[in-house]
């Protein structure tokens, strides 16, 4: 997701067929072949319609509440300044008091409250973005709040490693001058539970520098799998592989960027997809759930970009590309990702305001999952568009945020592959970001970015109904 002009809500509207709702189709676990159905969203699947919130912040299901965690400006950081705007992505991580949240803030200009630049946690003094850890207790309360990265731009989205640290992506391809010392457009690795171990961020330059938006990492390979929100040309989707005997763990990844040879350890690959012989050079090509490419991978000739953006490096006939591709999440054996929205003005094949794709290393093939037609009527409950960051439910199907025009909701998407509000921001239009699950299941945190809530949602949680009454 993103602050910046190319934001979802700053496009003017296409026209487009597709209608409201989503176009659904077989299982979110396991498609197989390309039946479709379109369908609007039906109140009764999930966890029933949304009750109006009189404190006018999050409208949920009956029996569902809220606790504010962190509220940006109001809320106070250990070292006495207050809570930074923007907060996007969240890492959750199992704590003895409750968990531990490392909370991204996408803070890239004018914010009014930057990440404080504190001694020792500060890659570039020039740049206002980082991570603020919180510990709660076992109900979502606030026990601490503390910088865990500071001197980064654009903190947007990120990934959970398989060893317990958070990678934080930088959204940009910022390079040094003016106010800032050093180049931007990196991934950072925060660990949740040692303060020292964030000392003198590293950049992991192996990973490329471009505008990064989420990560997935496979913890049988260590592969990481990266998703670049671009345009003009549209992004791509990568592969970090790491080299022979790379062990994992953490301060693992550290440890290699900081070798001689750590700007390129490992090989970075771009996505190239095939139906058949023919290539794919556009993810919005596909417009049924459970279609299916094979998928090749492509070296990225300068991972660094000293002279051109890593995404111009290639011809269309190289890579297969997608506008606003976004959130990704690892579950079920592969890497779920989302393209956010398409439109035929930003050099898109068809039109749709969402994808979810899963990535199968096993086949090496990516199937559509889900796709939402265009939204008419983004003021109107019923239909959505935008989804942005992505978490897989412990209670089956996955949870999107949603960053599009008009209403902004929670969506869950159901094992069946039904869409259906979760939350929605009854403040403003602001985007939600962040979903993710404590351990235990029983809290679901999200944000909603502007002004900037950090929010612990408690419920009766089960497997949501996929109820279809005619």
């Amino acid at each position: 997701m993103t602050s910046s002009p190319i934001s979802r809500r700053n496009l003017l509207r296409s026209g487009a067929a597709g209608g409201l709702g989503i176009v659904v189709a077989g299982n979110l676990e396991a498609i197989a072949g390309p039946a479709a159905a379109r369908a609007a969203t039906r109140p009764a699947v999930g966890y029933g319609e949304l009750v109006p919130d009189p404190a006018g912040l999050l409208a949920l299901p009956p029996g569902f509440s809220y606790t504010i965690v962190a509220q940006a400006g109001s809320t106070l950081l250990e070292s006495g300044h207050p809570t930074p705007s923007d907060p996007d992505a969240n890492g959750c991580f199992r704590s003895p008091t409750g968990s531990v949240l490392v909370n991204n803030h996408e803070i890239g200009g004018s914010e009014p409250y930057g990440v404080p630049a504190l001694p020792g946690l500060t890659y570039d003094p020039g740049a206002r973005g980082g991570t603020t850890t919180i510990e709660v207790d076992g109900a979502g309360r606030r026990l601490r709040e503390y910088v865990s990265v500071a001197g980064t731009h654009n903190n947007c989205a990120g990934g959970i490693t398989p060893w317990g640290t958070w990678l934080t992506c930088e959204e940009t391809e910022q390079r040094a001058g003016g106010k800032f010392l050093k180049d931007h457009g990196y991934v950072f690795e925060v660990d949740p539970h040692d303060p020292t171990a964030n000392q003198d961020p590293v950049a992991l330059k192996f990973l490329g520098r471009y505008a990064h938006e989420a990560v997935a990492v496979d913890p049988y390979t260590q592969a990481i799998f990266l998703t670049e929100d671009a345009g003009g040309p549209n992004g791509l989707y990568f592969r970090w592989t790491p080299p022979a005997g790379f062990p994992g763990g953490k301060g693992a990844l550290r440890a290699l960027a900081q070798r001689p040879d750590g700007d390129t350890a490992g090989s970075l690959q771009a996505m190239s997809c095939y139906l058949g012989d023919n290539h794919i050079a556009d993810l919005s090509q596909a417009t049924l759930p459970g279609t299916r490419y094979k998928v090749e991978w492509v070296d990225v000739p300068d991972r660094d970009a000293r002279t051109v953006s890593v995404r111009k490096q290639f011809t269309d006939g190289q890579v297969t590309r997608s506008r606003k591709l976004e959130g990704a999440w690892w579950a079920d054996g592969g890497a779920y990702f989302v393209a956010s929205f398409a439109r035929h003005g930003d050099g898109s094949v068809n039109e749709h305001d969402g994808q979810v794709w899963f990535y199968d290393p096993r086949t090496e093939t990516v199937t559509l999952k889900t796709i939402f037609g265009v939204n008419q009527a983004p003021d109107q409950e019923g239909g959505y568009d935008g989804p942005d960051n992505i978490t897989v439910s412990p209670y089956g199907g996955v949870i999107l945020a949603e960053d599009g025009d008009g209403l902004s909701h929670l969506v869950g998407v159901t094992a069946q592959g039904k869409a259906y509000p979760l939350a929605r921001n009854e403040l403003n239009d602001s985007e939600f970001a962040g979903p993710t699950f404590s351990a235990d299941g029983t809290i679901l945190f999200a944000n909603i970015q502007s002004p900037g809530y950090v929010f612990a949602i408690t419920g009766p949680w089960g497997r949501p109904s996929d109820d279809d009454p005619a």
